[in-house]
């Protein structure tokens, strides 16, 4: 939640008014925490508006936030009970990952180590914010590949709008400098800092060596930066851009796949309006036949009748004359619709 010492905040499930949050602090110390929203905005000094931002139960779309003393991460994807299996993983990196090299080393090197180079190493070891961070977006992003796997091998679901907010996101905060300068907790932590410990006013934290110890050190790495040019986001701007280039690939993949299958749609509607032309030529070939037949029929009935006429004796041939005649005439109008028909291109050659 903070750089000074609050890590950070996955919500979980409402068990009344509180909800179940992982805190972790600096030094890689986890714990579990049953708190409700106004817990959480004094710890870390947020509005009630970005805090329902990280609320699963309400749609919001991808933010990155950076607060004075907090970084507001939404992606879509995290929203979970701290007890999940898909944040213990998420945890346990962080806590890996937040883990210092040793607190007490560096507090005894303070004292049995030159200042140049406690500060050479400290300079080289990205701020606490930066290393949640990173820790948050390679899961997003290990998320993100692990579905786009699975979507180009079994099907297409809608992740591709997801990775598109991922993706926009990243871009508009790397299209900043103001935003990403915002994100450097450490840095503000320090500035606000310096004028108390030059002035020689009271100690923040009187009982806690450790925390004064690493805002000491944050002083020092960051003075540089503190008095010189705030808008410097070089580093957070190249771990930004890392897991942008990421998603961008995912999103690209994703393109392609929709693509693919778009391609594929279009083939087989292709072949379907190919099947049912043929349909319709058999319907006209089939209904021109019924046609002709019941007008063969039509003679036949005729014939049939109980009508008194001068062919019932001595006909002769005239039986064969009429049956013949009569097939004729209707094959000769079922091949005039059929040429008529193609002659029109309403069915294939």
């Amino acid at each position: 939640m903070a750089a000074a010492g609050a890590g950070t905040g996955s919500e979980g499930k409402k068990r009344g008014a509180s909800r179940s949050w992982i805190l972790l602090d600096a030094a890689g110390e986890e714990q579990l925490l049953d708190a409700d929203k106004y817990a959480i905005m004094r710890r870390v000094d947020i509005n009630a508006r970005d805090l329902r931002i990280l609320d699963p139960l309400l749609s919001y779309p991808s933010t990155i936030l950076g607060r004075e003393r907090a970084i507001v991460l939404n992606l879509e994807v995290l929203l979970r009970d701290p007890s999940d299996e898909n944040v213990i993983p998420v945890v346990e990196e962080l806590h890996r990952r937040l883990a210092p090299s040793s607190a007490t080393q560096h507090d005894g090197k303070e004292n049995l180590s030159g200042q140049h180079d406690v500060e050479g190493a400290e300079e080289d070891e990205s701020p606490f914010e930066f290393r949640a961070l990173e820790v948050t977006l390679e899961a997003i992003c290990s998320f993100l590949d692990a579905r786009t796997t699975e979507l180009e091998t079994d099907a297409y679901p809608a992740l591709d709008e997801l990775t598109s907010k991922v993706r926009d996101e990243l871009e508009q905060l790397l299209d900043d400098d103001d935003d990403m300068a915002d994100l450097y907790l450490s840095r503000k932590l320090a500035g606000a800092s310096s004028p108390v410990s030059g002035s020689g006013g009271p100690n923040w934290f009187p009982a806690s060596p450790t925390i004064g110890s690493k805002i000491s050190r944050a002083s020092r790495a960051s003075a540089a930066t503190v008095h010189g040019n705030e808008n410097d986001v070089e580093e957070l701007e190249m771990l930004l851009e890392a897991y942008f280039m990421q998603v961008d690939g995912t999103l690209n993949k994703l393109t392609t796949l929709r693509e693919y299958i778009d391609d594929t749609e279009d083939y087989i509607n292709i072949q379907l309006d190919n099947h049912r032309n043929q349909l319709i030529q058999l319907e006209l070939f089939l209904s021109s036949g019924t046609v002709c037949l019941s007008l063969y029929s039509l003679v036949a009935g005729v014939f049939g009748m109980n009508i008194p006429y001068t062919w019932n004796d001595g006909h002769g041939y005239i039986f064969k004359w009429v049956v013949l005649v009569s097939g004729l005439f209707c094959a000769f109008i079922f091949v005039s619709i059929v040429a008529y028909a193609r002659h029109k291109g309403l069915v294939g050659s």
